[in-house]
């Protein structure tokens, strides 16, 4: 979605870099609210129209005129349609404002209706069969609807602007389309007639620019690829045109600039800097997906926003993360679209992760980068609950929708530990394969398709990490304790968690140990139960252990010390294990070897069963319904599911 800028600065020098990474977390949260602030109006609880459901939207041509001086519109819409299953009447989401004249089709006019719900309901003469591509033409003019801000007219410099803006649902503004979060405009033609000294920015390739009688121009763009409603957008104005290329092989790079911002070379620098930005995330998240088209800005006049319309951002400020979030998005949020807005992580969270490697491998030091890091997850954790997924009940909140602590920060951290977990170069792999599975890609997704995908390119389940991270609150906090014995470090590792939604955080423990001669040893304690006990083969005496050294997960508050009382005794716990796991009828326990008593938990807390074990003898579950539950034996805690 949108991201707010502030312009601070016009050029970031080497010390104003590490300032940024200080005050980053700042101003992102004055960008959100700006955010959250223009959606006060937009936003509506739904994320598909169920009267749209019966029919794929192929094609739309909008044939057009329009003038910035006047806040207008006026021409017809051309759509393309399949019906899933046979229907009497259509029916495109088309604000009020706007009157439709007529619908033609097959030469005829057909009856239709404006609803009061922001509707064109058309009737046709016979029910249409399934399967058959049919079209119709819509022609309409009037005021594009206020309410939502998606169409605006102004100036910029002295001279008249016109720009769109329709996210999330504020394409019906000005033309009749389907909106729903499940049907993506497969091609779309825009044919849009200006006054001559006017030049039109739009999505996908320029096709032609003719001239036209009574000073008139008439501009054609196309692009071949799905395109969600709200990715569809142009810009109108006395734009300073600019073609590049950019990419190995090389595509068009295409800028529709303000006079006063060509001739700027700050921003012509940030501008420029985008082929860097291209290069490096062609190679981490794979080739960029509209190639065959172009990638560019166009500057609008939504003061403090920029938007990552398919092929063609909309800038009103300009700066490096922000630039290198818009284009981020074109792979996720543009080809790969969240498929509700309750996942909207899966659009800001990757977006922001974006960021995160073009500070990484272009922008910051290491040192400024970890600083960086440190900002976002001191921000992330400054509250101990909320979740990165919207759930239902809070859609109708813009603070929770576009939060930037949890929908842009917290979810590019999840993907962070994703990386973490996996290794850099199974989850770039991994993220390439996801974008381009079939089902997914110039499509829609949602948390568990993004599951599923990394099932299936890694045989890693992640469900239970969704659970506690995107629908899950919260965050743990460790206290880790160490004892050196010869060659032998041993950890004891507790968890508490700040939010009763997750009774566990699973999780692979980042530990560097650092020897009295500097020497160095690194390792992952899998930690999978609280008050678990590890041990790992050190060479060398150990001065200190670091725990999560490059801020590689979410924790707060957590602790390290050495502890030369821990006991052998209480380490032959370590060996201890639950199986099977899933289980149905029996579960059995390893490494207790005298009558121990243990509790059963829901995952809420209510307590199932408390009873003693006999070792080597099973425990009967069969007669728990199926679910998660917590098994508890001597201060150890290991989840287990029911089936």
């Amino acid at each position: 979605m949108r991201k707010f800028y502030l312009l601070v600065v016009a050029v970031l020098a080497v010390q104003q870099l590490y300032s940024q990474t200080q005050d980053q977390n700042i101003e992102m949260k004055g960008l959100i609210a700006k955010e959250a602030k223009s959606f006060a109006k937009k936003m509506t609880a739904y994320n598909i129209n169920p009267n749209t459901l019966n029919y794929d939207l192929q094609y739309q041509r909008m044939d057009v005129t329009l003038n910035p001086s006047v806040y207008n519109i006026s021409g017809s819409v051309t759509s393309h349609f399949k019906p899933t299953q046979s229907m009497s009447s259509i029916y495109f989401d088309l604000a009020n404002t706007l009157t439709v004249s007529q619908v033609q089709y097959h030469g005829s006019n057909l009856i239709f209706q404006q609803l009061p719900t922001k509707e064109l309901k058309i009737d046709f003469p016979a029910s249409l069969p399934a399967n058959v591509l049919d079209s119709l033409t819509i022609k309409y003019a009037g005021p594009p609807d206020t309410a939502n801000s998606a169409f605006a007219t102004g100036t910029q410099n002295g001279n008249f602007i016109l720009s769109t803006l329709n996210e999330p649902y504020g394409a019906q503004d000005w033309f009749p389309t389907k909106q729903s979060m499940n049907d993506k405009i497969d091609r779309f033609d825009f044919k849009i007639t200006t006054p001559s000294q006017y030049s039109v920015a739009a999505n996908g390739k320029l096709m032609s620019e003719t001239s036209l009688p009574n000073g008139q121009k008439l501009t054609f763009w196309r692009t071949m690829y799905p395109t969600s409603a709200y990715l569809i957008a142009l810009a109108i104005t006395n734009f300073v045109k600019l073609n590049d290329t950019m990419g190995n092989p090389p595509f068009p790079f295409v800028n529709y600039l303000y006079p006063t911002s060509a001739s700027n070379p700050s921003i012509m620098a940030d501008i420029d800097w985008t082929k860097q930005i291209m290069n490096t995330f062609e190679t981490y998240f794979g080739l960029y997906p509209f190639r065959n088209e172009k990638y560019g800005h166009m500057e609008f006049q939504y003061g403090g926003t920029c938007m990552e319309h398919q092929t063609m951002s909309s800038m009103s400020g300009w700066n490096k993360p922000v630039i290198a979030h818009e284009l981020a998005h074109q792979w996720f949020g543009d080809k790969v679209t969240c498929g509700a807005w309750n996942d909207i992580w899966l659009n800001e969270g990757f977006a922001t992760f974006g960021e995160h490697l073009a500070n990484e491998k272009l922008l910051l030091t290491t040192p400024q980068f970890m600083t960086y890091l440190l900002g976002q997850k001191d921000n992330i954790t400054s509250s101990p609950g909320g979740s990165t997924y919207v759930p239902d009940s809070k859609l109708g909140n813009i603070g929770d929708i576009f939060s930037g602590r949890l929908s842009y920060s917290k979810g590019a951290y999840v993907l962070r530990m994703i990386k973490w977990i996996l290794g850099d170069t199974v989850f770039y792999q991994a993220i390439k394969d996801y974008h381009s599975r079939p089902n997914l890609a110039y499509n829609y997704a949602k948390t568990q398709d993004l599951n599923a995908s990394l099932l299936q390119s890694t045989g890693k389940d992640f469900t239970e990490f969704f659970n506690d991270w995107i629908y899950g609150e919260g965050y743990p906090t460790y206290t880790i304790k160490w004892r050196q014995v010869g060659n032998q470090v041993t950890f004891k590792v507790s968890q508490i968690q700040s939010s009763p939604t997750v009774s566990f955080f699973e999780m692979p423990l980042p530990i560097k140990v650092t020897g009295t001669g500097g020497e160095t040893a690194y390792f992952a304690l899998n930690n999978t139960s609280n008050n678990q006990y590890f041990t790992e083969s050190v060479s060398f005496p150990v001065a200190s252990v670091q725990f999560n050294y490059e801020y590689q997960m979410l924790e707060k508050n957590s602790t390290v010390a050495q502890d030369n009382t821990l006991s052998t005794e209480e380490l032959s716990i370590d060996q201890f294990s639950l199986y099977p796991n899933p289980a149905k009828n029996e579960l059995y326990v390893k490494g207790i070897d005298k009558p121990t008593e243990y509790t059963i938990h829901f995952v809420d807390g209510k307590l199932v069963r408390k009873d003693k074990y006999q070792p080597n003898k099973p425990i009967n579950i069969s007669e728990l319904v199926p679910g998660t539950y917590i098994f508890t034996i001597k201060e150890k805690n290991i989840k287990f599911i029911k089936h």
